[in-house]
């Protein structure tokens, strides 16, 4: 998989996730796009001062405005990789409206407005180019989403997108797909779940090699698919 001098926007870059996919795509020669907000998490975000990657501070998802400047600051974008996102767990009848909002926003606001501002951005360039979002395993197994149902809902509305946009713009040769983890091997995952079998949990290096493929010139063919990245969990 060859990147060089391909400009990618990595949201959700500074998160352990973000931080294997980044480093992946430096290694194969990619310019790397990472908006932030967390201070902290920069902190720990291992290429900050890496010559490739380009940070676009405080760069709210949720606004228009912001990811639309997020884009205009990356030029010829090749690829667009939607990591950002959030989990809130707990039955529905201690949902309130707001956290519902809440999920929605992390979840499927942030890739549906980097979606369109990525199409947009390849369409200037007329190219082509690659979307790859993150839905989850409850986007695709429902019934595993008892107990975190806002969660799964904003998820499985990723997966829709990702489905309906590949169909959309297929013609211009903008692939779109999305990966879905089960519980990915981190340490804030070991963390809250101490007693739990690691072993199993797909590892995010591994899940790595999954996205950077889908994002990359040599998936020629693979669009509209939301691959099951569950490892043996």
């Amino acid at each position: 998989m060859d990147y060089r001098d391909r400009h990618v926007v990595v949201t959700g870059g500074t998160g352990a996730l973000g931080a294997a996919v980044v480093g992946a795509l430096l290694t194969a020669g990619a310019v790397c796009h990472v908006p932030y907000v967390i201070a902290a998490e920069l902190e720990r975000f291992p290429y900050r001062t890496h010559p490739g990657v380009k940070l676009a501070a405080d760069c709210d998802l949720t606004d228009e405005d912001a990811v639309a400047r997020l884009f205009g600051g990356a030029p010829d974008v090749w690829a667009s990789i939607h990591l950002a996102g959030g989990f809130s767990g707990g039955a529905l009848r201690d949902t309130r409206k707001a956290d519902v909002m809440r999920q929605l926003e992390m979840n499927f606001l942030t890739c549906s407005l980097c979606c369109r501002a990525a199409v947009m951005a390849m369409e200037r360039t007329n190219r082509g180019g690659r979307i790859v979002n993150v839905a989850s395993r409850p986007a695709l197994e429902w019934r595993s989403g008892a107990g975190m149902v806002a969660y799964t809902a904003s998820k499985a509305a990723v997966a829709a997108l990702t489905v309906a946009l590949a169909e959309e713009v297929a013609k211009q040769d903008i692939l779109v797909n999305a990966v879905a983890p089960s519980i990915l091997d981190t340490p804030a995952n070991r963390q809250a779940m101490p007693k739990a079998d690691y072993t199993a949990w797909p590892k995010v290096e591994q899940v790595t090699q999954t996205i950077a493929f889908l994002a990359s010139s040599a998936n020629q063919v693979t669009r509209g698919a939301v691959v099951p990245v569950y490892g043996r969990s």
